[in-house]
């Protein structure tokens, strides 16, 4: 088909295909290959990729420029960049350039280490997926090959619970009508198994591998998204038109196909060119509030750097100006240089010296400490669910002290706080409500008598009350227009259904004589009461989140036509033609079931004569072949063709709680976390489930009542319908909504679409400015995951699409109580121990440049050895802040969820704020004057053949003790074994280094890197440590009492 021609099946031929379209001929990769699209200026490319997929990053050309260059878009590396080439300048240099590049150096490569391990994991995965086998039609006959072998064009032939290896247009199947059966989970979340058809002239045609060979059929679509609406489907000399559900005919790759035999199919977009490569878009970096308090302390930093060097260079020119008057007689020394000239040179020259004050190994340890406790997540025995052999999954490794900051948690209910295991309990039908082992009167429904009986007497009064033709068996219509039966070996029906609410709904239909037993292309089979009818199936009309119903149009063996609708009661009850007596008791019978935690669905139907159906069906095959407006068309033809229902009655479905729901919520209540509940459910399940799992106390509705009294409108719009609510929140204050909703003890929206979830996290985020979790386990709730700064699936019965959109993945809602009050509060322990660490030791250690600078003439002149400073954050401090950042606790496992009320301190920023920064500032500057001053006095004015009083034996000395006060200082709680080992390594290493940097042997090899010879022996910091302990002693231990009492 050429672009611009009329497409098939349009009436008139209107509409014109759009510039870009996309073909494809069978049997035909010659054509696939030559075809090429323009891709920058003159240059093009080929228009079809292969199926090979490549999500790798880095081949062994691109890594090292690659990584580089990426590494080098982080300020803080080009930052130290700058200041090594300032190194460079002989006239500006204060330290040894190996100073600043071994370090930045060993960042580099560990990050370049990470990426190149998390890169070969892409790789393999790649391989692996590239390299699975399938059967490729090859002349006359299928033969194996690999994925990656796959072109446009191909047909390839699918074998039981094979995977799809590209997206596929259906040709035929070992099914007689042609049907296939596919699993959509990693596409849309959903377990169950969808049906696809094939067309039926292909599937009559194509019965053989000869006629595939020969088969050389071409179809167009348009635009790059799929799926692509296909045009038409020529075979041989005659067009077809394009059906008018065109993803029915369409496999997308990586779904599981079903149990049939074989499938066949003619691939359509290969590769990258797939619905699922082209939906797998990337997850936004989250960003802790940890993060964000770093990235502005480290530009504080900064500027305080620059400040200071300014200052010191300011008081350099002076100094200079003086000692020039002063010293008249040296004044040759200063000709080629002025006192501004001199201050300039010792800005830059301060600036090299104070660098290494800016936390550059930090982030390096960072990342460490992070994806070690991401370890302890996933090693967590007590989050290990062994019913299905899931542990608990760290997916993200920056985020873990987040989880210790929880304030709301956002949770889906079905298949979150419930099993998703439906069972059918109870349904109504013209007032009258059965269940096994009972059931209700019309009469006596307002007064709740009740009367049991036996499960046969049941049935039999049930089907009494069918067979006098006024249940119509609806149950089984709308459950088996969307399920699939098949044959076990023991010879029981086994049903795959589009939800377990369907499968519940069909299985209890069969157990009281209606029995579901096929399904065609466009037929169902029932046995009715021991009688086997097949319906002609018309039209199904298909369920969708915004409809919350799905309704299906069939033709008995009679000839009359119905429709049978089933949804959610808010939108059937508004459908019906009359409201009298029997809907009433339907609508009270509901409420019933909403106050037993049921899931209601109601069921209603009504008669289409044959002039209206054919109306209404071409109307529809216009709308469906539109290329614009088409779901909106499509969506008011099924609006008017739900209208005047009859109401047949009402079902009930069990999901139960799962294990330890309740207490989860009672401890992170405790926590002074709030649980929002967020479920599609109507007012009545939502709040019983609320009353179920603890959420709901009986105090709350009290204090509901009362609210409801006095301020009218904000209760009612808490409880109302999500749209309903969404519609009216044009006129309300949205701060007023969040400050309404967030003091309150507990919050359930019900009637909330996915979009509406993402919503309500956006708004509290947005307003309350809290650390937000969403938590769910479908497709549904992926939008809200996403959305919040923690989320959290639950590996359930809905797929894995809300697994692999979250940060952390459980089985069980229970553990999410270890989950925060544990390894959260832990982790935000030890992160903010480990920061305060590592900038009093940076404060206390390196300051005393500043002070040295007063005592050398503003001069720049460092005051540490050059491998001192190189080797302070690596070797000599590192250690003992890993200790603390890996093992830090201040009570057990078992006292933090027995007194979940230590969570609050992590929610109110308590263990790292500008306060405790500022604090920690003092500190270090403290601890540095102590540790210049006390050894300058000692050192001072000493003179004889004993006294040790050189320049580089006061180095030595000064290191030492700020070393000894910053190792002894730190603010341990729990000492364990490994704590130990690692402060006496950072001893050892000190003393080590030194030995070898400080020889004689070294001075003599390379005086210009080794200058000081021999010195460490003399060096002594005597007791003047313990007097940097006095901060210490102040500081930590009331910001301990503090904490423990809050």
């Amino acid at each position: 088909m050429a672009e611009g021609e009329p497409a098939p099946g349009c009436p008139g031929g209107r509409q014109r295909l759009p510039a870009f379209t996309w073909e494809v001929r069978a049997n035909d990769r010659s054509y696939h290959r030559q075809v090429r699209k323009k891709f920058a200026f003159c240059l093009s490319k080929r228009k079809y990729s292969g199926n090979a997929i490549r999500t790798a990053k880095y081949n062994l050309l691109t890594f090292l420029p690659l990584n580089l260059y990426e590494q080098f878009h982080r300020m803080a590396n080009l930052y130290f960049v700058f200041v090594i080439l300032l190194q460079t300048f002989p006239e500006i240099s204060t330290l040894p350039w190996y100073t600043l590049l071994f370090p930045l150096s060993c960042l580099l490569l560990i990050r370049g280490l990470r990426d190149l391990i998390d890169d070969i994991g892409r790789h393999r995965s790649d391989s692996s997926i590239n390299n699975r086998p399938c059967e490729i039609l090859a002349g006359r006959r299928f033969r194996w090959q690999k994925w990656r072998d796959i072109c446009v064009g191909d047909i390839v032939r699918l074998r039981k619970d094979s995977v799809v290896p590209a997206d596929l247009l259906l040709l035929c199947s070992s099914e007689p009508s042609s049907l296939c059966y596919v699993e959509t989970a990693d596409i849309d979340g959903e377990t169950n198994l969808k049906f696809r058809q094939a067309l039926l002239v292909t599937h009559q045609e194509l019965g053989s591998e000869e006629s595939m060979a020969a088969f050389d059929g071409e179809s167009a679509g348009w635009g790059r998204l799929w799926p692509v609406p296909w045009d038409g489907f020529s075979l041989g000399n005659s067009l077809l038109p394009r059906p008018h559900q065109s993803s029915k005919r369409l496999a997308a790759r990586g779904e599981p196909s079903g149990d049939l035999h074989f499938h066949f199919g003619n691939v359509s977009c290969p590769g990258l060119d797939s619905k699922i490569m082209r939906n797998s878009g990337k997850i936004k970096r989250k960003k802790t509030k940890l993060d964000q308090l770093m990235d502005r302390l480290v530009v504080v930093i900064f500027l305080v750097l620059l400040l200071t060097s300014l200052g010191l260079a300011v008081a350099s020119g002076f100094w200079a100006r003086t000692f020039q008057e002063k010293h008249s007689y040296l004044a040759a020394l200063y000709e080629h240089t002025s006192p501004a000239q001199q201050a300039f040179l010792n800005f830059w020259g301060f600036t090299i010296l104070l660098s290494i004050i800016i936390p550059m190994s930090m982030y390096i340890t960072l990342e460490f400490i992070y994806l070690v406790n991401s370890c302890f997540i996933n090693w967590d025995l007590e989050m290990y669910y062994g019913a299905k052999d899931i542990p608990a999954e760290a997916r993200s490794t920056s985020l873990s002290d987040q989880l210790g900051q929880i304030e709301f948690i956002f949770s889906d209910k079905t298949g979150t706080l419930t099993q998703n295991i439906m069972s059918f309990k109870k349904c109504c039908i013209n007032g009258t409500i059965y269940a096994w082992g009972w059931f209700f009167l019309p009469g006596k429904l307002i007064h709740k008598h009740q009367r049991f009986m036996s499960k046969k007497e049941t049935e039999e009064s049930f089907l009494l009350y069918l067979d006098e033709g006024r249940g119509h068996g609806a149950v089984v219509w709308l459950g088996g227009s969307v399920c699939n039966p098949r044959s076990s070996p023991a010879d029981q029906l086994v049903y795959q259904a589009a939800s377990p609410d369907e499968e519940a709904l069909v299985l209890a239909a069969s157990s009281l004589g209606y029995t579901f037993l096929a399904r065609t292309q466009d037929s169902i089979t029932i046995r009715e009461l021991g009688r086997t009818r097949t319906y002609e199936v018309l039209a199904v009309l298909d369920f969708n989140s915004e409809r919350k119903r799905m309704s299906v149009l069939v033709r008995d063996p009679q000839g009359t036509i119905r429709l049978y609708t089933k949804g959610a009661d808010s939108v059937i009850l508004e459908r019906l033609q009359r409201r009298g007596r029997s809907e009433s008791l339907t609508e009270r019978a509901l409420d019933r079931f909403a106050e037993e935690t049921l899931r209601t669905l109601c069921v209603a139907s009504r008669e289409v004569s044959e002039p209206e159906f054919r109306a209404w069906s071409r109307r529809r095959g216009e709308a469906a072949a539109l290329l614009q407006r088409r779901e909106q068309e499509l969506h008011g033809l099924y609006e008017e063709m739900e209208r005047g229902l009859q109401l047949l009655g009402a079902t009930a479905i069990e999901d139960k709680l799962q294990d330890g729901v309740p207490e989860t919520i009672q401890l992170l209540k405790l926590g002074n976390i709030k649980v929002w509940v967020l479920t599609g459910d109507k007012q009545e399940t939502a709040m019983n489930i609320g009353y179920a799992c603890r959420t709901l106390l009986s105090l709350v509705l009290q204090t509901g009542e009362v609210l409801k009294e006095k301020k009218g409108w904000p209760w009612r719009w808490l409880c109302r319908d999500g749209a309903e609510a969404w519609q009216e929140q044009a006129g309300l204050v949205e701060k007023a909504f969040v400050e309404l909703a967030s003091s309150c003890q507990a919050v359930i929206c019900c009637r909330v679409t996915p979009k509406q979830k993402a919503l309500m996290v956006q708004l509290v985020k947005k307003h309350k400015k809290a650390v937000t979790l969403a938590i769910g386990d479908g497709a549904n709730d992926v939008n809200m995951i996403k959305t919040a700064d923690i989320g959290v699936g639950i590996s359930g019965l809905e797929g894995l699409q809300a697994v692999q959109c979250s940060d952390y993945a459980l089985a069980q809602f229970c553990f999410l109580q270890r989950l925060l009050l544990v390894h959260g509060r832990w982790n935000y322990l030890r992160i903010c121990s480990f920061l305060r660490c590592f900038f009093y030791k940076t404060f206390a250690g390196l300051l005393t440049q500043v002070w040295f600078a007063f005592h050398s003439g503003f001069t720049a002149q460092p005051l540490y050895e050059g491998w001192f400073l190189a080797l302070y954050n690596i070797f000599y401090t590192a250690y003992p802040l890993l200790s603390v950042g890996l093992l830090e606790q201040d009570v057990s496992a078992k006292k933090s969820l027995e007194f979940p009320e230590l969570y609050v301190v992590g929610q109110q920023d308590k263990l790292f704020n500008y306060r405790v920064f500022g604090v920690t500032l003092l500190h270090g500057v403290g601890t540095s004057l102590i540790s210049f001053y006390i050894t300058l006095w000692a050192f001072e004015d000493h003179v004889g053949t004993k006294a040790v009083g050189d320049y580089e034996s006061f180095s030595v000395t000064v290191a030492l003790s700020a070393l000894l006060s910053v190792l002894i200082v730190l603010s341990t709680q729990y000492w364990t074994v490994l704590s130990f080992l690692m402060v006496t390594a950072s001893l050892l290493l000190f003393c080590l280094f030194s030995f070898l940097t400080q020889s004689a042997d070294a001075f003599r090899i390379a005086p210009a890197i080794f200058r000081f010879p021999g010195e460490l022996p003399w060096a002594s910091p005597g007791p003047f440590p313990s007097l940097a302990l006095l901060p210490g002693a102040v500081s930590h231990p009331g910001d301990h009492l503090f904490i423990a009492t809050s």
